[in-house]
C-alpha cells in the first residue's frame, strides 16, 4: 500500500464562546477538538460566554478536548488540561462500543476531586518518602501531599497544568502532541524541565504514549499516565473478575505508608504471582498476607526485565465482554493498583477500575539499589507506553 497524504488541520473560532475548533483528517484517522470548560480565575482573551454544563462559573483559560478516532471507530478523548484521557470507546466481542476508562464530563470534578483519572503524572509518578532527596547540588524538600510523603508530583502536579497542544492526522494515524515546561522550583523540584508527551492512535487499535524530558539541573523524573480501566464497559461494575497477567518475577514490598522497604520479593508462591492469568479478585483478600493488608489490596510496583526495550509488561482480559488490553513499555517497573481507594463517590465503586502505571521505582531517588531516576543536564529521559486493545472471541 502506498503512503496516504497527510491530513491538514482546519481551525475555526466559535462565535459563541471564542473557543477554537480544530479538525484534521488523514486517510482513515481523524482528530477534532471542542471546548470542554474553563479554568476559573485566570485571564483569558475573547468574548464572555455563559458557562455551559462543563464550564466553571468564573471564566478563565479555555480547556480543549481532543478526539482521536481511527478507521475502526476506536475513539480516545484527551484534554490539554493535565493531558487527561477522559474516555476510550472500544468494541466488545459483539462490536458494541462502550467506555472502558473512568472519567468525568466536567472540568470542576477534575480540578476538585479526581484521583488522577487518566492524567499525565509528573514530575515524579508514585511516592517519594517524606518528600526529600539529594542530588550533587544539595538537599531538596518537595510538597508532601500524601500524609508524610510526596505523591504523583505534589499538590499541583502535571495532572493540574495546562499543556500546549498540536493535533494532526496522517494516513491511518491520529496524533496529539502536548508540551510544557515545568519551571525551577515547581512543587520543590530543582531545574527547568521541558516535557513532550505524544499520544498516537493507530489503525491496529493501539494507543501509543511517548514521553521525553530534558532538564538544565539534575532532578528526579518519572512520567506516566494514570488511566483507570474497566474493560466491561458497564457502569458500576468491579474489575475483580478481570484476568490479569504480569510479566514480572519480583515486586517491591511496602511499609504502612506504601513506601518500598528497599528489597525485592519474588512473586512465586504469593498472591502477587500473575505470571499466568488470574482474576484480580481471586487472591486479593488472602488471609494473613501483610502486603495486601498494608495496601488494602494491590498497590505495588512490579519489576520488569525489559532492559530498557519496548516489551510486553501486562495483559488483561474481561471474560464477559471479551475486551482485552495489552500494555507494553520500556520502563523498569509497573505499578499495579486495584482501585482500593474508590469508594462510590460519583458512582465509581470500590475496586471499580484497575491502573497499570509504568515508570521508575517508587522512592528511587532515596534508594541507591534501585535503577536511578535522576535526569542530568544534557541527557534525555524517555518512556514508551503502548495500550493495545483487542477482543478475545472465546
Amino acid at each position: 500500500m502506498g503512503r496516504r497524504d497527510a491530513g491538514h488541520a482546519r481551525t475555526q473560532l466559535d462565535p459563541a464562546t471564542g473557543a477554537r475548533r480544530v479538525t484534521a483528517r488523514g486517510g482513515g484517522a481523524t482528530v477534532s477538538a471542542d471546548l470542554f470548560g474553563y479554568l476559573p480565575g485566570r485571564a483569558s482573551p475573547g468574548p464572555t460566554a455563559a458557562p455551559g454544563p462543563a464550564s466553571a462559573v468564573a471564566r478563565g483559560v479555555a480547556v480543549t478536548c481532543y478526539t482521536l478516532r481511527n478507521v475502526h471507530g476506536l475513539t480516545v478523548r484527551i484534554l490539554d488540561y493535565g493531558g487527561i484521557i477522559t474516555d476510550i470507546l472500544a468494541p466488545d466481542r459483539s462490536g458494541r462500543f462502550a467506555s472502558i476508562c473512568l472519567g468525568y464530563d466536567n472540568l470542576q470534578a477534575y480540578e476538585e476531586r479526581s484521583p488522577y483519572f487518566g492524567a499525565l503524572i509528573g514530575r515524579y509518578a508514585n511516592r517519594i518518602a517524606h518528600g526529600r532527596f539529594e542530588t550533587e547540588d544539595g538537599s531538596w524538600q518537595l510538597a508532601c501531599n500524601n500524609g508524610a510523603h510526596h505523591l504523583h508530583g505534589g499538590v499541583r502536579g502535571f495532572d493540574k497544568q495546562m499543556w500546549r497542544a498540536t493535533a494532526s492526522a496522517d494516513g491511518d494515524t491520529a496524533r496529539l502532541v502536548l508540551r510544557r515546561t515545568s519551571p525551577d522550583g515547581e512543587e520543590g523540584y530543582p531545574g527547568n524541565l521541558d516535557v513532550e508527551a505524544t499520544y498516537t492512535l493507530t489503525a491496529d487499535n493501539a494507543l501509543h504514549l511517548g514521553i521525553t524530558a530534558r532538564t538544565d539541573r539534575t532532578t528526579p523524573v518519572s512520567l506516566t499516565n494514570h488511566a483507570y480501566f474497566n474493560l466491561s464497559g458497564t457502569a458500576g461494575s468491579t474489575i475483580l473478575g478481570h484476568e490479569l497477567t504480569l510479566h514480572a518475577q519480583d515486586y517491591l514490598p511496602v511499609d504502612a505508608g506504601l513506601i518500598p522497604t528497599g528489597g525485592r520479593q519474588p512473586v512465586a508462591g504469593t498472591p502477587f504471582d500473575f505470571r499466568r492469568p488470574h482474576p484480580i479478585g481471586e487472591r486479593i483478600a488472602t488471609p494473613g498476607d501483610a502486603q495486601l493488608h498494608a495496601a488494602g489490596g494491590y498497590d505495588h510496583h512490579f519489576v520488569l526485565r525489559n532492559g530498557g526495550a519496548l516489551r510486553p509488561a501486562a495483559h488483561v482480559r474481561d471474560p464477559h465482554s471479551g475486551r482485552t488490553l495489552e500494555l507494553l513499555t520500556n520502563t523498569p517497573g509497573l505499578q499495579f493498583y486495584s482501585g482500593n481507594f474508590l469508594d462510590g463517590t460519583d458512582g465509581f465503586p470500590y475496586r471499580g477500575a484497575f491502573c497499570l502505571e509504568p515508570g521508575q521505582f517508587p522512592d528511587a531517588p532515596n534508594r541507591p539499589q534501585f535503577p536511578s531516576a535522576l535526569l542530568h543536564p544534557g541527557a534525555t529521559w524517555r518512556a514508551q507506553i503502548v495500550y493495545r486493545l483487542g477482543v478475545a472471541r472465546d
